[in-house]
């Protein structure tokens, strides 16, 4: 009996800190957080029962490295050109100069760790390093774009469930 009370407990004490849960935030919050077990939140969408489409905030698979409840800022969302609304994690961003000019911008790079950190790890696996992409971009804005295309860093496109975890590979759109 007293170890079904400790877990009660736990549970309640839990909520009480605050602790983030994704599956708990509403989606004008989701994207760019991190809930306390250090994963990241995205915002997911799908058909609802009356055929209308929906949309909710749920725990993915990428787990982050030093950064544990934390939902981003407005100041950095503005600052990085990022949408709170954007559905699903994807690279395709870093293909458009006018995105990459805001991350890349002191604003952001310097005081905006969770979103830098989160487009580092898209760059790194498209074949580029957001550090040098960032500073070939200060100097020379073409050619940072141009390497990236030559990184293979184009977007295939949207997968759809069948084809892997929504989180993985769908094109940033907006509620």
């Amino acid at each position: 009996m007293a170890f079904i009370l400790f877990i009660l407990l736990s549970f309640l004490l839990q909520g009480a800190l605050g602790e983030i849960i994704c599956e708990e935030l509403p989606t004008g919050l989701c994207a760019f957080a991190i809930s306390s077990s250090g994963q990241r939140c995205l915002v997911e969408n799908y058909v609802g029962k009356d055929g209308n489409m929906e949309y909710e905030c749920k725990t993915s698979e990428i787990v982050v490295r030093h950064l544990y409840d934390w939902i981003e800022s407005d100041e950095c969302t503005n600052a990085c050109g990022v949408d709170r609304k954007m559905i699903g994690i994807a690279s395709d961003s870093l293909l458009e100069s006018r995105f990459i000019a805001k991350l890349c911008s002191r604003s952001c790079y310097d005081n905006c760790p969770n979103i830098v950190d989160l487009y580092h790890n898209l760059a790194i696996g498209e074949g580029v390093f957001l550090g040098d992409l960032c500073e070939v971009h200060r100097k020379m804005p073409r050619r940072a774009m141009a390497q990236v295309l030559s990184s293979g860093a184009a977007a295939q496109g949207p997968v759809s469930r069948a084809d892997g975890p929504s989180y993985m590979a769908k094109a940033p759109t907006s509620i």
